[in-house]
């Protein structure tokens, strides 16, 4: 979160400044003017596009009426054109990063006890604490990063289905919202009684042979989940019997998130929840991630779970498996091939990164996307999402 800078614009009585506040680690406005209810939608987009954020000081309804304008003018268009996936997703990118910054641009006062102060404003308390924590000054935040936090803490409240629990989970804001089914159902069907099913094979190391692909007819007693994010997948594999299950993160909102969702469906004394970058200490029968899918650059915190620039988490979790694999265990990693269907990654790219880090498959199931952007023809990259399909690789130790 930023929280350490502040912004600044010029009043009838002088300069005037107040502090930042970005839960999404966004920097703060370098050019901002007050306006209030007087300022027309037109007015607004023109400053906005010019990189002069809007300090309101009005009523709040105003402002949410401004903000719904901007949504309005930097909504894409659907191309019903035949243009290649890379390109669509390359002009989808560069919309989605204009409107994120246009819509970023109208500000309010968020002051001591997380209330915006403005006329007629929501209560905003729970949400605003859930997003910045404890606010003890006046500070300037955006209002569609409140609306957001407004739109979590209902989520948060009401809970999302998770059909392979049983159960609802109830994310914190920050996490990411396993809304997206298919790797959830992909880890709860695959089985688990007998891990690998490639035949031994053997190879020859200077004079002595090798056991490759070793089968386990063991129960699996051991499981870690890497990026755990809400929990979930760790939760499954504890619903499913398997007795130690080790799910870590590199978020804390996450951490926090992941030990709720197992303390409220009864897995806590089952499923250990910590804060590390990738693996923890010691081996597992089976270790399960599902990585963010696309190796681009995130446009904000929240899109981490998406966006894995150059591939760190797929690779680092690929090359450092097979030292925290119990012999005999499996990976089993979830991915969806959006990536190689707009060209970022190949299958043999993602091959290869498997095999370099001295893994290889042993078997795979594939699901086609059953999430509701998959069915919007609307959305402007509905040619991607329809085609999508998301593997449960099974990988074993080369």
């Amino acid at each position: 979160m930023d929280s350490g800078s502040s912004i600044s614009w010029v009043a009838a009585e002088g300069g005037k400044s107040l502090p930042w506040l970005s839960a999404n680690g966004a920097p703060a406005p370098k050019r901002v003017i007050l306006v209030d209810d007087t300022i027309t939608a037109d007015a607004a987009y023109r400053s906005a596009s010019q990189g002069v954020a809007l300090l309101w000081n009005g009523d709040y309804h105003g402002a949410r009426q401004i903000l719904t304008a901007l949504e309005h003018r930097t909504r894409p268009k659907p191309d019903t054109t035949t243009r290649p996936m890379s390109e669509l997703f390359y002009r989808y990118r560069q919309n989605r990063s204009h409107r994120a910054r246009i819509l970023s641009m109208i500000l309010v006062p968020l002051g001591a006890g997380n209330a915006i102060e403005l006329r007629r404003a929501p209560d905003v308390r729970d949400a605003s604490l859930a997003a910045y924590g404890r606010v003890d000054a006046t500070s300037a935040v955006s209002l569609q990063e409140i609306v957001g936090a407004i739109g979590a803490q209902q989520w948060r409240a009401k809970g999302i289905p998770v059909a392979a629990l049983g159960a609802s989970v109830h994310p914190h804001y920050g996490t990411f919202f396993p809304v997206r089914s298919e790797y959830v159902d992909l880890v709860a069907a695959e089985p688990l009684g007998s891990m690998a099913t490639a035949v031994v094979l053997t190879r020859t190391s200077g004079t002595r042979p090798v056991q490759a692909g070793l089968m386990r007819t063991a129960p699996v007693r051991t499981a870690f989940d890497i990026g755990t994010g809400t929990g979930v997948l760790a939760a499954v594999l504890a619903r499913r019997g398997v007795e130690r299950v080790v799910a870590t993160d590199i978020e804390p909102r996450a951490v926090a998130s992941a030990r709720d969702t197992v303390l409220l469906l009864g897995f806590a004394d089952r499923v250990e929840v910590v804060l590390a970058d990738l693996f923890p200490d010691g081996q597992a029968d089976l270790i399960v991630c599902n990585p963010p899918w696309i190796p681009a650059m995130a446009h904000s915190l929240l899109d981490a779970a998406v966006y894995d620039p150059g591939s760190r988490m797929l690779r680092g979790f690929l090359e450092g498996a097979v030292a925290h694999l119990s012999p005999g265990g499996e990976v089993w990693l979830v991915l969806s091939d959006f990536a190689e269907l707009v060209g970022l990654r190949t299958r043999e790219d993602l091959l290869a990164l498997i095999a370099s880090a001295g893994l290889q498959v042993v078997g795979s199931r594939a699901v086609p996307a059953v999430h509701a952007r998959a069915a919007d023809v609307t959305d402007p990259l509905h040619a991607v999402r329809a085609a999508e399909v998301t593997t449960l690789w099974r990988l074993a130790v080369a």
